[in-house]
């Protein structure tokens, strides 16, 4: 049997996401230390850091990489969000990660593999990679 999910937890857990996603590290933040899991992730496997990197927030991927968040945090298909951050060219987001200690070579594709897909080299020279 599989259990209907509450739809009250449902809708705060999208309003969770769409914090993360919109970049409202202050509302987040509160969520989070209010217990939320800072790993929090959707039906895709997307973390709140995944969100917040993909869409540019540099600033909530550093709140809650602070508050325990995995940078390295692989969804569903396989991605890391600093792969993500590398596809968008979210810089600050991405030295945001890399300081959060995320692993260029984590994920498939990597954000090192990103980085040669889209030929953007000052990130394999940031990445150590060639």
């Amino acid at each position: 049997m599989t259990e209907v999910p509450d739809p009250e937890v449902v809708e705060l857990a999208t309003k969770i996401f769409d914090l993360a996603r919109r970049g409202q590290t202050e509302a987040l933040t509160a969520y989070v230390d209010a217990g939320v899991p800072a790993d929090l992730t959707n039906d895709r496997g997307d973390s709140l850091v995944m969100l917040a990197a993909y869409h540019g927030h540099a600033e909530t991927v550093r709140a809650l990489l602070a508050r325990g968040a995995d940078a390295d945090r692989i969804n569903d298909r396989g991605q890391t969000p600093l792969a993500g951050a590398v596809f968008k060219g979210e810089q600050q987001v991405i030295e945001a990660l890399l300081k959060g200690g995320a692993d260029p070579a984590a994920g498939t594709p990597s954000a090192v593999d990103t980085a040669r897909m889209f030929g953007k080299t000052e990130l394999l020279e940031l990445f150590g990679a060639q």
